[in-house]
């Protein structure tokens, strides 16, 4: 049963709303133009943020709507929703329709930890929103999000909730890895 949850969490996970939200919105493809990732910062990029924060939406939903289901399945192993919020995050960054390239996993990341622990994903959203906001970068705000709502659920949710945010962190973190080594180098994110 879990592998199968997994699965259909890692399919909600892939549906390429950035490409798709996009390609309506202008015509072109998000991948073809600035940093070429899916996810809603590339399509404020390409498409203007009325198609960002459509796309934000529909990236938290599709890792909020698989993870909730699962914690709601009568008699599921205590891992089942935690699994289903890393399949549904690998499933946005590593989308079988587009050749296992995809977004980053914030987004997606954010909906599974309003479903596994909403207090850290709510102190994660504030973290980004208060860094993007006072540096322009928002690989800066999303790791400091994803670091802080680990923090909080630490503090807070129970611990396979916290398993799966380790796991969903860590997924984030090494989608950015490019974006650290250039904020390392002083370059920006």
């Amino acid at each position: 049963m879990t592998w199968m949850w997994a699965a259909v969490a890692y399919l909600c996970g892939s549906i390429p709303f950035g490409l798709l939200i996009a390609k309506a919105a202008t015509g072109s493809d998000v991948r073809a133009a600035g940093s070429g990732n899916i996810g809603a910062t590339n399509v404020a990029r390409v498409a203007g943020k009325p198609a960002a924060i459509a796309t934000l939406i529909l990236d938290a939903l599709k890792g909020l709507v698989p993870v909730l289901i699962a914690a709601r399945m009568p008699e599921a192993p205590p891992m089942l929703a935690p699994g289903c919020a890393i399949a549904a995050v690998i499933g946005h960054c590593f989308p079988v329709w587009l050749g296992f390239r995809g977004g980053k996993g914030v987004a997606t990341g954010l909906g599974v930890a309003l479903a596994l622990a909403p207090l850290a994903a709510a102190a994660g959203a504030a973290t980004w929103l208060a860094l993007y906001k006072a540096f322009r970068i928002s690989s800066v705000g999303s790791l400091a999000g994803a670091a802080v709502a680990l923090v909080v659920a630490i503090a807070t949710a129970d611990r396979y909730a916290v398993y799966g945010l380790v796991g969903v962190a860590l997924i984030i973190v090494l989608r950015h890895q490019a974006n650290i080594r250039r904020l390392l180098a002083r370059q920006g994110g």
